[in-house]
């Protein structure tokens, strides 16, 4: 099989390209910039932009397979950047598809798309979208994994998988936001942090990836739920995070509608500015710092045969143990402008 996978320079889509590699796969990428990271593990690599129909055309060509796995992900910013990469690029993968004939396409989808105030309780895939998103990257992510369900048929096979929270080794999102979160020895957070959250390691998610291209044609038109399957309180996830990456804090919680409040004077002065970030304060970080969100994850299981391949322990012990990979939180700006990445919320 020869597979394409969208993305494959960043976080998660490093991952899926060495798991796909490590047997023989003959693999390739596309992201908008060249990667040594994928030269060094024999991936072929094209170079261009999900929005450019003639870039993801040279990309597809040939392949037998696509994992979409680029996106734009973050939790604040204007509609228009996210509009044009995770939807109007899936548009453009799912029509390269046909015209290549593809048999297969996976989508990393979020399991932010069905996220709301008040939370996510152990649901299962019949959990509807959100009358409305409470910000530009789970709209954008909802509409695209519906065009990728939609494009289901005897020709191509289309699966969409939901992680949530990915993390593990090199993380460049979750474990560097928690430290700069931190401020004189406190991580200053909404809430008490007693809300159940799922999360998801990079290795558990890749290998969900593989296991839905093997299993495509029988779990075709369909989007799975994917993460540990082991809820914890947000607070012990984040302070283990952060002991893992060498840093301590005490919780410091902010009251719920002071925080509330924040995001809405933040929110306010982006939009009013036309500021681009992505990984501002916002209403969507507050309510998902604030709620449980975890996943029934028998569809999964049952169709796809998964399992996670790590446990959630053993995956912060081995990210205790190379801590010092770790990005330097001090060298990022707390609001980055907007990128191109593989990791979904």
């Amino acid at each position: 099989m020869r597979v394409l996978v969208t993305g494959g320079s960043g976080f998660l889509g490093r991952e899926i390209c060495r798991q796909l590699v490590a047997p023989g796969t003959t693999t390739s990428c596309l992201s908008r910039r060249p990667s040594p990271a994928m030269a060094s593990l024999g991936v072929r690599h094209h170079q261009g932009d999900l929005a450019d129909p003639a870039a993801v055309s040279r990309a597809v060509a040939g392949c037998d397979a696509v994992i979409h796995n680029a996106a734009l992900a973050g939790v604040s910013g204007p509609l228009a950047p996210y509009w044009k990469t995770n939807v109007q690029g899936t548009r453009n993968v799912i029509d390269q598809c046909r015209a290549h004939g593809v048999g297969t396409l996976v989508y990393t989808s979020t399991a932010s798309v069905v996220f709301q105030p008040g939370g996510l309780e152990n649901v299962d895939e019949r959990c509807p979208y959100p009358s409305r998103h409470l910000a530009a990257y789970p709209r954008t992510k909802a509409h695209a994994e519906a065009l990728v369900l939609a494009a289901n048929s005897p020709d191509l096979a289309t699966v969409s998988l939901r992680p949530h929270i990915i993390w593990g080794p090199g993380d460049p999102h979750f474990v560097p936001a928690l430290r700069r979160a931190v401020h004189a020895g406190r991580l200053l957070m909404p809430g008490e942090g007693g809300n159940l959250i799922d999360t998801t390691h990079v290795r558990t998610a890749a290998h969900a990836h593989l296991l839905a291209l093997r299993w495509s044609q029988q779990a075709g038109g369909r989007a799975y739920f994917i993460g540990q399957g082991d809820p914890r309180p947000l607070r012990e996830i984040a302070l283990r995070f952060l002991q893992a990456a060498g840093a301590s804090a005490a919780w410091c919680a902010v009251p719920p509608r002071l925080a509330a409040a924040a995001a809405a004077v933040s929110e306010t002065y982006l939009r009013v500015t036309r500021a681009p970030h992505t990984h501002a304060l916002s209403r969507l970080l507050v309510a998902e710092l604030l709620h449980p969100h975890h996943f029934d994850l028998t569809a999964a299981r049952r169709d796809l045969r998964f399992e996670p391949p790590i446990g959630f322990d053993a995956g912060l012990d081995e990210l205790t143990r190379t801590a010092p990979l770790a990005l330097d939180p001090s060298k990022e700006s707390p609001c980055r402008k907007p990128t191109t990445s593989s990791v979904p919320s």
